[in-house]
């Protein structure tokens, strides 16, 4: 047999030094990879070889599209987001939009938002919005509130207001809506050049396959004709890295003929290939815990009357998740905080109780403040927990801060889902933080804040069990582990090249080179 491609001089995860890849899947490894006839073979130089980075919750067209917009990611201080917004309104006309994002106030001297007036000094006669890093909250200056309908705020948000009651122009959790008569639909182009920009940046940095966590509608949704995007970008080739869109929501409907509760035509969890695949729907019960708005038993650290809330009423969530069940659909729910978590639990345990279902493999994304006693039961419903293990890097300063010191051994827990004997996938949400996933793979095995402050080091990972995270994990997450996930015959030909054992040195690994069905897609120069 000849096959396309045998890659060699090269140090497997599995212990072999040579891959043999044929129709875009391994065909052999080790002695009976060398052995066969090759139209190609690769000398890997002996790089370290392990299955492609899978990120089983991330934003890429939120990502690719915020390459344009104005960083605030390393502003320490209102003033320095000023300046920035004002740097680039000098460059606009007047009316023009300025779009900035990556503010976190945790990191700002002081601990504040920026407000409207700020923003109406720095950019006069533009129309500004500044987007939190969470993405839970978005900044506006007067300009822009002049435009919205302030009287009739969703619920599950709200408009934030000063001591004088007036608005300092911060919209939080649903109140974002308030911005889509202006705003929404994005361009389905815009979109497609997105996705194009963010794959790029995917493949420099290992990943070969992502779950979108959130499509069509709600907070994070583009378009409603989102996932024609996806499907554009895929026949124009710039679709680089396997995707799976998690639906929102609040497009699913009622069908006829009895065919449940999902999108026209009876679409649902599993259509698709390898390349594009409708997964999950995914709900939002809460908001968020660096913003101090996800829905908490107890009050946040020095707000004894913030307890956060929930973005739906409690009732509609677990009647949701109920629908979508019946339905056969998979169910990812956003839940931060621990309240919200509870309920989340509550509302999977009542719709399994009256539909059993094998294998259903609902999930909880970041699942954030896990108590010990909803740990027990989130393993014994066979649910998926999605923490997101940079979160304790970048913005762990913060959520300590929010939670105080007693409920930190809650947060982001990831060695205790493991031993209670749950799959456990890998993660970033980008890009609420930096995706990369070598840098994620540190932050599971170090639990650090960006201070060095230790955040719950009990919880952290051995590098073999962070590396299991980021690729097997996260394709069991999403039932794709059949073909995706380790380096085996039969499957995927998805893999990373490194230039050191991320199972020894994580710190020093730089990413070599990424395969995609058995070709290289990306080289570092």
């Amino acid at each position: 047999m000849q096959v396309d491609a045998v890659y060699e001089n090269a140090r497997l995860v599995t212990g072999d030094t040579a891959l043999a890849v044929l129709h875009g899947r391994i065909v052999a490894l080790g002695d009976d990879a060398r052995e066969l006839s090759a139209r190609r073979r690769v000398d890997l130089g002996g790089g370290f070889v392990a299955p492609g980075f899978h990120d089983a919750h991330n934003h890429m067209a939120w990502f690719g599209m915020g390459l344009d917009d104005v960083p605030l990611s390393d502003c320490r201080s209102v003033d320095e987001v000023y300046a920035a917004v004002a740097r680039r309104a000098a460059e606009l006309p007047a009316g023009s939009w300025v779009v900035g994002s990556g503010y976190d106030q945790n990191k700002l001297a002081g601990g504040e938002h920026p407000d409207r007036h700020g923003l109406d000094r720095a950019a006069p006669g533009k129309l500004v919005r500044l987007k939190h890093t969470s993405g839970h909250m978005t900044l506006v200056n007067s300009a822009v509130l002049d435009l919205l309908d302030l009287a009739n705020v969703p619920v599950g948000g709200d408009v934030v207001r000063s001591a004088d009651g007036l608005p300092t122009g911060l919209l939080r959790e649903q109140a974002q809506l308030l911005l889509r008569p202006l705003t929404y639909p994005t361009p389905l182009e815009s979109v497609v050049r997105g996705l194009d920009r963010a794959s790029r940046q995917y493949l420099s940095e290992g990943i070969t396959s992502v779950q979108e966590a959130g499509i069509g509608g709600g907070l994070v949704g583009e378009t409603p004709a989102e996932l024609a995007a996806y499907q554009l970008a895929r026949e124009r080739g710039v679709l680089r890295v396997r995707s799976t869109v998690m639906v929102a929501a609040s497009v699913l409907h009622d069908l006829p003929d009895g065919a449940g509760f999902g999108l026209d035509l009876g679409l649902r969890t599993g259509l698709g290939d390898e390349w594009l695949r409708v997964g999950p729907m995914k709900l939002f019960a809460d908001g968020s815990l660096i913003g101090r708005t996800c829905a908490m038993h107890e009050p946040f650290d020095g707000e004894p009357d913030n307890r956060g809330y929930f973005q739906v009423p409690e009732d509609e969530l677990t009647r949701t998740i109920r629908r979508a069940h019946d339905a056969g659909w998979q169910i990812a729910t956003h839940a931060i905080g621990d309240r919200a978590v509870t309920v989340v639990l509550d509302a999977y345990e009542a719709a399994l109780a009256a539909t059993p279902r094998a294998d259903h493999r609902h999930r909880i994304e970041h699942c954030a403040v896990l108590p010990p006693a909803e740990l027990t039961r989130l393993a014994s419903l066979g649910l998926i927990a999605s923490p997101q293990g940079r979160f304790v890097n970048e913005l762990g300063d913060g959520m300590r801060a929010a939670l105080g010191e007693s409920r930190v051994p809650w947060c982001y827990r990831l060695r205790s889902v493991l031993d209670a004997g749950c799959v456990l996938p890998a993660s970033s949400d980008r890009p609420v933080v930096d995706g990369a996933p070598l840098l994620g793979l540190a932050d599971m095995v170090h639990r650090r804040t960006s201070t060095g402050a230790p955040f719950s080091v009990e919880e952290a990972l051995t590098p073999a069990e962070a590396l299991r995270a980021y690729t097997y994990g996260s394709a069991y997450a999403t039932f794709a582990e059949g073909y995706l996930g380790t380096l085996e015959p039969g499957k995927l030909a998805d893999f990373v090249v490194l230039s050191a054992d991320p199972l020894s040195t994580v710190e020093d690994a730089k990413v070599l080179g990424t395969a995609v069905g058995g070709e290289l897609l990306y080289e570092a120069s």
